[in-house]
């Protein structure tokens, strides 16, 4: 079942939205100081493409003060965004029924795209 959605959601988005993300942290790998976001960004791209059958999971070291640091960057620089994004177009496809697991898979990407370097998706 797992596939089958993984299809439809590269289909009708998710190839366009880890694409973004991934054009995006290759943009912020440019310079030195925006590797370590970029990098979450591809990480993020990556989970995008197929976030069906996986869980979110808190990574090894998660409360360490150097990836709170970054988390608290990333969410006044980027996050926050990303996160209304995926909000937003969960709510748009929580309005048929049909969009109901993919406004799911949205949800799911929230904390990873709040706090990427304390989360991942496996």
């Amino acid at each position: 079942m797992s596939l089958i959605g993984n299809l439809i959601w590269l289909i009708f988005g998710g190839l366009i939205v880890g694409l973004g993300y991934i054009v995006g942290g290759l943009l912020l790998c440019l310079t030195i100081i925006g590797i370590p976001f970029g990098l979450q960004s591809i990480k993020l791209g990556f989970a995008a493409f197929a976030p069906f059958g996986k869980e979110v999971i808190e990574t090894r070291n998660a409360d360490s003060p150097l990836k709170l640091i970054f988390n608290l960057l990333w969410i006044l620089l980027f996050g926050w965004e990303i996160a209304l994004a995926h909000l937003v177009s969960a709510a748009i496809l929580a309005i048929t029924i049909i969009g109901l697991p993919f406004a799911k898979q949205h949800i799911k990407l929230l904390p990873i795209a709040l706090l990427p370097f304390s989360r991942d998706l496996r």
